[in-house]
């Protein structure tokens, strides 16, 4: 089994059809991807061993494509980062899956080759737009390697509260089984199909890229590699079935362009949204100006997108409460609310969110202990609370962990917090988590001063742009005396965010 058949099927099925688009232009056929995908793939095995991790930093672009599935044919490991990722977060990873090519878009060559450089790693870098990178396409083509179905195909760097990334392990076979998932539950693409890719391919809309190869449909990349909203609605006019996957935020900014004039409603097909919630409100409005066109999905890295979800037509008529859910289970996956011992409680009542299935990691790379916590007797604990309702449907309440989902991207308060702290102003901080219509989250930092200072905003915003990626740096600073705290000691961010809700 290598998730590399997907392509080699469409190619033989479809070989004309274009299949790679920057904007309207096409770039590739399903013959031209799959041929450059395997000499790639050769290229490839030409320096690296089978099972070589070769990572991938870089916003959206049509060769995050070809890159993907030339891994793949080359029988190795596929290891995107989030291109919003600081260069030296993104070296930290490179280090962490001992990866030992990395395909770097252009623009962001040179911050990371100096971040390398920084720790001493012996990682190879190649530009995308670099001759050496064409290089690697100069092989004769030759078939796809051949792996197990427990091979790893791809090590997606998920979010932890420690502050630190690890690499969930997914094989062909649990990609494999994510894949024929979403076409069995969510989505009937076809070759009037086009997925567009304006979230980020290095995860949520990546992660969808095989089931629309498989059938056929166009990969279309954004010029400006991301989500504009006029450069979006004229995608769904230049190409047939728009498909996309969005964050809540997204579908709330295209929402306003289209009740501003700039857009039609009836241009999409499809929008698959996760990563964060959506208020009831939002998607009642979203309901009214683009119909039932939503399909929502709730996994995780360590299950992607395969735990449970909500079709298009489930949103037709549907009650207050199955809008506000995250939907019934997915095929091929056991979903329990369990107790601390893992036994399930009563409908209705809160417990953790657990589940198993062919779509769960193997496991976290290099890291027995988080394994061995995360995953027990073959269940996923995921840290997240809810409860399912008489109907089957299941509603997260809230997260066991402090982690913090803003605009769909995963933020871990300690991670900021140890950044603040370096401030010579600051005695001390508390990152949180606060409700947002907008992002659904924003991060919070609340800052107890040092004894006669007064820490300056810009300065804090300063410090966090040195050290970490933008979307993490506070969007709002909070000034205290005290942090609330146990009997322990231990700062009490319920109470906190209490507070500062009362405060809105």
């Amino acid at each position: 089994m290598n998730m590399f058949s997907l392509l080699d099927q469409a190619a033989q099925r479809f070989p004309d059809l274009g299949a790679v688009f920057r904007g309207k232009c096409q770039e590739l056929t399903f013959a031209e991807l799959h041929q450059r995908s395997l000499k790639l793939g050769a290229g490839l095995r030409n320096s690296y061993a089978a099972g070589t991790r070769i990572a991938i930093y870089s916003e959206n672009v049509p060769e995050y494509v070809e890159v993907m599935f030339g891994i793949w044919a080359a029988g190795m490991v596929a290891t995107p980062i989030n291109s919003k990722l600081h260069p030296f977060e993104a070296a930290d990873i490179l280090d962490d899956a001992s990866a030992e090519l990395v395909i770097v878009s252009d623009g962001k060559l040179q911050a990371l080759a100096d971040a390398i450089e920084d720790r001493g790693s012996s990682v190879s870098l190649v530009g995308i737009g670099s001759q050496g990178y064409h290089d690697l396409f100069d092989n004769l083509a030759s078939a796809a390697a051949q792996t197990k179905p427990d091979q790893l195909a791809w090590l997606f760097f998920t979010s932890g509260t420690t502050g630190r990334s690890k690499g969930a392990m997914l094989s062909h076979q649990n990609l494999m089984m994510m894949t024929l998932s979403h076409l069995a539950d969510m989505d009937d693409p076809d070759t009037r199909t086009s997925l567009v890719h304006a979230a980020p391919m290095s995860h949520g809309s990546g992660l969808y890229m095989p089931a629309y190869v498989a059938r056929g449909a166009r990969q279309v990349v954004p010029v400006s590699g991301g989500f504009d909203t006029e450069e979006f609605m004229q995608l769904c006019e230049e190409h047939p079935g728009v498909t996309a996957f969005f964050a809540p935020t997204m579908i709330q900014r295209l929402r306003l362009a289209v009740e501003a004039g700039t857009g039609r409603a009836d241009a999409l097909r499809k929008i698959i949204y996760g990563g964060g919630p959506m208020y009831l409100g939002e998607i009642k409005r979203s309901l009214e100006v683009f119909g039932p066109v939503f399909v929502q999905i709730y996994g995780l890295g360590e299950s992607p997108m395969t735990i449970t979800g909500l079709r298009s037509s489930d949103f037709g008529n549907a009650h207050d409460d199955t809008l506000a859910s995250v939907g019934w289970p997915r095929s091929g996956a056991e979903v329990k609310v369990a107790d601390a011992d893992g036994k399930p409680v009563p409908t209705g009542e809160i417990g953790e969110v657990i589940v198993r299935g062919g779509v769960v990691m193997q496991g976290y790379w290099n890291n027995e202990a988080a394994t061995a916590d995360a995953i027990r007797d073959g269940w996923l604990w995921t840290g997240d609370m809810g409860s399912f309702d008489a109907s089957g449907t299941l509603t997260l309440r809230d997260r066991s962990k402090d982690m913090i989902v803003t605009g769909g991207t995963n933020v871990y308060p300690r991670e900021v917090e140890e950044v603040l702290f370096t401030h010579p102003d600051v005695e001390e901080v508390s990152v949180i988590g606060l409700p947002d219509e907008e992002w659904g989250e924003i991060v919070v930092a609340v800052v107890v001063a040092a004894q006669g200072k007064t820490p300056c905003e810009a300065s804090l915003n300063d410090l966090c742009n040195a050290r970490i990626a933008r979307f993490k740096r506070p969007k709002r600073y909070v000034f205290i005396s005290e942090l609330p705290k146990n009997n322990y000691g231990k700062v009490v961010k319920r109470q906190l965010r209490e507070q500062l809700v009362q405060t809105q």
